[in-house]
């Protein structure tokens, strides 16, 4: 289940909502923007694949969970986000610029990574993508469909907390083997994700 396959039944994205470190969580409103019964909009909802559950709570809000928040990156596509004003230094964690640009070197650096250390390219299993840090990183992507069809994306504080976000995953969760560990098909799929995180973030590949 892709955040698309929501927005299809819904007629707009689903926002996602918690922390998403224990249960993946989408709300809508779409019930109440649209005018129309909040129950059987919820059917179709849980009739799609990879939706574990369906609340329907005041005035029509739906509360959507679904079974493997991973799903998002297998329709995920690159966007092009302005880049912000930011100074190139100082190169400390004070600048939002640098913290955003380092973690699109970092993610550029976990692909490189993993291309020398044997990670297989195919193969994505999303549901590998369970480790708290990996389901924060996959919290923050769940919001650009939202974002992108706003009149206020706020993109300047949204690139830094995917930054954050994937600095943390990168260092706690990382997609390339450590010591003698061997690659795995974890490994497959948290490249996949920062494949994404590059994706959306900017900056040169090598900081």
């Amino acid at each position: 289940m892709t955040p698309g396959e929501l927005a299809e039944i819904l007629g707009e994205p689903p926002a996602p909502e918690g922390t998403w470190e224990h249960e993946a969580v989408y709300v809508s409103a779409a019930a109440l923007r649209r005018r129309v019964p909040a129950g059987p909009l919820a059917e179709r909802v849980r009739a799609l694949d990879g939706v574990a559950g369906v609340a329907v709570g005041g005035r029509g809000l739906l509360r959507i969970v679904v079974s493997v928040p991973g799903e998002l990156l297998e329709s995920f596509e690159p966007v092009a986000i302005p880049e912000p004003g930011w100074p190139d230094f100082p190169r400390t964690w004070d600048n939002p610029g640098f913290v955003v640009r380092y973690g699109h070197a970092r993610a550029c650096a976990a692909e490189r990574w993993a291309g020398e250390l044997g990670v297989a390219e195919e193969g994505f299993r999303p549901e590998l993508l369970s480790d708290p840090y990996d389901r924060g990183v996959l919290r923050v992507l769940a919001e650009l469909p939202g974002r992108l069809v706003s009149r206020d994306p706020g993109w300047e504080t949204y690139l830094v907390r995917l930054a954050l976000a994937f600095h943390d995953a990168h260092e706690h969760a990382p997609a390339v083997p450590v010591g003698d560990e061997r690659p795995g098909a974890v490994h497959t799929a948290r490249v996949r994700l920062a494949r994404a995180v590059r994706g959306v973030l900017m900056g040169p590949e090598r900081l």
